[in-house]
């Protein structure tokens, strides 16, 4: 939502995003991505998609500091996209690399995501966990350490503490568009954004 966020085409794709979808100043977009409805980047995250694409889902978030990058084609294969599904939370500084976050699921603060990882629905990756390549965590389940590996499944209170940590960043990226179309030196839309509804 502001000028200072830097949204780039790189080699022919510009980034997409939803005209509900919140961008912090500092965030940084690059190429093939795509943000869905209602989702937020936060200050300072780097999403790019310049050898591969990436998908972030409606009322997703990506707080503060966190990376996402995806893995260029391979010998006999097409690569590694990142896919962030709905309602997903992705805690201040994680690395998402060439992975897959489904619907409602819970990547922890400072965790690790590397190539070819699956996260199911509403499973949980702990902060500071690091997912080697390759590894899936099934539905409803929490993977805790470096590397890491299955702790217990969740709760159902568990799961819906998660849930409304997803509405309430849905609701704060309002407020935060708010003060930003009132703060100094800012305006309510970049005019290099790519907006789709």
């Amino acid at each position: 939502m502001s000028d200072w966020a830097t949204i780039l085409p790189f080699d022919g794709k510009t980034p997409r995003i939803h005209a509900s979808a919140f961008v912090a100043p500092g965030a940084r977009i690059i190429g093939d991505v795509e943000i869905g409805p209602d989702a937020s980047v936060w200050y300072n995250c780097v999403l790019r998609g310049d050898i591969n694409r990436i998908v972030i889902g409606a009322r997703s978030n990506l707080q503060d500091g966190t990376i996402v990058h995806v893995e260029g084609p391979r010998p006999g294969g097409a690569g590694l996209p990142t896919i962030v599904g709905k309602d997903v939370l992705v805690g201040h500084m994680a690395i998402l690399h060439g992975c897959a976050v489904e619907d409602d699921a819970f990547v922890g603060m400072g965790a690790i995501v590397m190539d070819d990882c699956r996260i199911g629905v509403g499973a949980m990756l702990a902060a500071g966990a690091m997912l080697t390549p390759g590894k899936h965590i099934p539905e409803a389940q929490l993977w805790t350490g470096r590397p890491a590996t299955f702790r217990r499944n969740l709760t159902a209170h568990e799961r819906g503490t998660m849930a409304t940590q997803a509405r309430h960043y849905v609701d704060n990226a309002r407020r935060h568009v708010e003060a930003l179309r009132v703060a100094p030196g800012t305006r309510p839309n970049c005019a290099s954004r790519t907006s789709t509804s």
